[in-house]
């Protein structure tokens, strides 16, 4: 069981990142549920990432979040899968374009499927869940209370 400082350094990281995620593989879906504040923070860490010098390179990647496994990386072809998403640095950034604009459009309570505009071939959908201005990502990881 990881010691109070630990949980309390994971709660603080899920709060940096602004949202908390989970892979289903049950659904194939990665799951990111956040204010609409907390998930644009994600489009930004994308657009972060492909302004980054040498991350055109195919197979760099980036991890996001206390436990490190949801991957952002630079790829031949868009995809989704139970590994990352990936793609190359312009279809992410169309993609966190596409993330920032449909935030803009829905209301707490929506869901935003992505799989269709990204990487339509794609094993795995990315869902976002949208909740409201108090939502506390920390307190969705069961592991750090």
């Amino acid at each position: 069981m990881p010691s109070t400082t630990i949980n309390e350094m994971t709660q603080r990281e899920w709060r940096e990142l602004g949202f908390f995620y989970d892979r289903d593989d049950d659904a194939k879906e990665w799951r990111l549920i956040g204010s609409k504040e907390g998930l644009q923070r994600f489009a930004h860490a994308m657009q972060k990432y492909v302004a980054k010098p040498g991350n055109d390179l195919i197979s760099e990647h980036e991890h996001f979040g206390p436990y490190g496994y949801l991957e952002v990386g630079t790829w031949t072809t868009s995809e989704i899968t139970d590994h990352w998403i990936a793609g190359s640095l312009g279809e992410i950034q169309r993609l966190a374009l596409t993330v920032i604009s449909r935030l803009n459009a829905v209301s707490v309570g929506d869901c935003i499927y992505l799989r269709a505009e990204f990487a339509p071939l794609s094993p795995y959908d990315l869902v976002l869940k949208v909740r409201d201005d108090l939502y506390d990502p920390a307190k969705a990881d069961s592991a750090c209370w």
